[in-house]
Parts: C-alpha cells; structure tokens; sequence
C-alpha cells in the first residue's frame, strides 16, 4: 500500500489542514502505530494513526465537501477555541463531513469562506505561488485621497516585504464614509486592516466578496451551500488544477 505524507493524510481525511497538522507534528502529538512521527514521515491508510491519543480514521473512499459561508461578523475562523468564541464551525451544526475552513477571516470581518475536507483543493487555493485573486467590499472612514489610493494599489511593507500591488476602486463616497472594493493576490494576516492603517483610514467595516472566481452573491449571513460543479471546475481552473478525470470523481 502506498506510503503518503502524515500531513496529507490527515488533511484529506478532513481532520485539518496540512499546516496545522504539521505543527501538530512538531509538537509530537502524533503517533503512527504507537511511534511518534517527525516531519516527512509517511504512512499508509492501513497505519493506525493517533492525535494527542485519539485514533484518527482514515476512509479508503472519501466522500469530498466544498461549501460556501458567508461568516457573519463575531465569529473566528477556527474549528474549535480555547476563549471558547464563537467559531465558524457551529454555523455548520448539521454537516456530516469533518470540513476545515480554507484560509481565515478576522474575528470582525465577514463574508465569503471556503471550507472543505479535500486537502489537495484547500492547498491549491492557499499556496503563495497560486496568486488566488480575493475582492473585499471595504467601508472606510473619514474620506479618501488620491495619495492614499495610489498607496493602497502599489507595493506595501508588511512583514519585512513588500506585498504585491492591489487593485483599488471607489464604489461610493459620501460625507464621512467611503466604500471601497479592493482586489488582493496573497492573504496575509489581516492584510486589508494593515493597508488601511498604514495610510490612515480606519475600517468601520470589512466583508469578503470574491475569491478568484467564487462570487458571494446573495447568500445570507451565517448560512452556507455546496459550491456547484461549475463554480468547482471554474476554481480548479483558477489554481491550475489539470487532472479532468479526478474533478468529475470527486464531484
């Protein structure tokens, strides 16, 4: 049987993704047949695979979920926390699938999310090289200038970097209020937040509308959908996913 990353393993089983699986790793809270693993190890579906003790099952035909959530404000995009917050999670109280949620959402923004229990679909969208496009609707006060609408479309510091230019346009504008639509290609902590801070706009409120070719449409807050098969194929296309047959199986 085929030997496969622990960390794949576990995100296409659903568990988590690949990073927090990773980290779980590194913590040495993962046993493969009561050894504990290290980084690169691999196993295979038969290995009896345990996290913190608890004995993950691994299915030999995966049943695949891609859901759409318009995340309300208030909510962290985690599976579980420790502060005991309101999680994204319990907006899906009757999904059978263990899904995860693709990327983050700050605890005060809100709209479009992505979760799923396909790991390779989660990574494709994540992964720095992809550039996956993500559109935010953004309501700014006081006003806005020119100056500072140049600073938003170009290279910013962040993080030691300079991050890639965006894409600003000026939806409305009225006394003492702004509205926005800023287009990203990275997700960065809190990136949005930090780009309006640093020119002195302060964020009165944050929603996510798009990622690449996902559109959040009319879907009310705190509810969520499948995605259709077109919008699957339209985003595998969009992180160059070129396997046809194993899109129609997976769907």
């Amino acid at each position: 049987m085929e030997k496969i990353r622990i960390q794949k393993l576990l995100a296409d089983a659903g568990y988590c993704s690949r990073r927090k699986a990773e980290a779980l790793i590194s913590a040495g809270k993962i046993k493969v047949n009561g050894h504990s693993v290290k980084l690169g190890d691999k196993a295979t579906l038969a290995d009896m695979i345990t996290v913190s003790g608890e004995r993950i099952y691994l299915p030999r035909k995966k049943q695949y979920r891609y859901l759409m959530l318009n995340k309300p404000r208030g909510y962290v995009t985690t599976t579980s926390d420790e502060l005991d917050r309101r999680c994204v999670m319990d907006l899906l109280g009757d999904v059978e699938e263990r899904v995860y949620p693709v990327g983050r959402l700050d605890k005060d923004s809100e709209g479009l999310l992505l979760l799923t229990n396909d790991g390779e679909f989660a990574n494709g969208i994540m992964h720095p090289s992809r550039h996956i496009s993500k559109t935010y609707r953004v309501t700014v006060r006081p006003d806005v200038t020119e100056e500072q609408l140049i600073t938003l479309s170009g290279s910013m510091e962040m993080d030691g970097k300079k991050t890639q230019p965006a894409t600003v346009v000026v939806k409305t504008k009225e006394p003492g209020r702004v509205v926005l639509l800023i287009t990203i290609h990275e997700g960065k902590n809190r990136q949005i937040r930090r780009m309006c801070e640093q020119v002195g706009l302060e964020v009165a409120r944050l929603r996510r509308i798009s990622i690449g070719p996902l559109k959040l449409g009319m879907l009310k807050p705190g509810t969520y959908r499948d995605l259709t098969a077109e919008e699957l194929r339209a985003m595998r296309n969009a992180v160059g996913k070129t396997d046809a047959a194993a899109l129609s199986k997976r769907k």
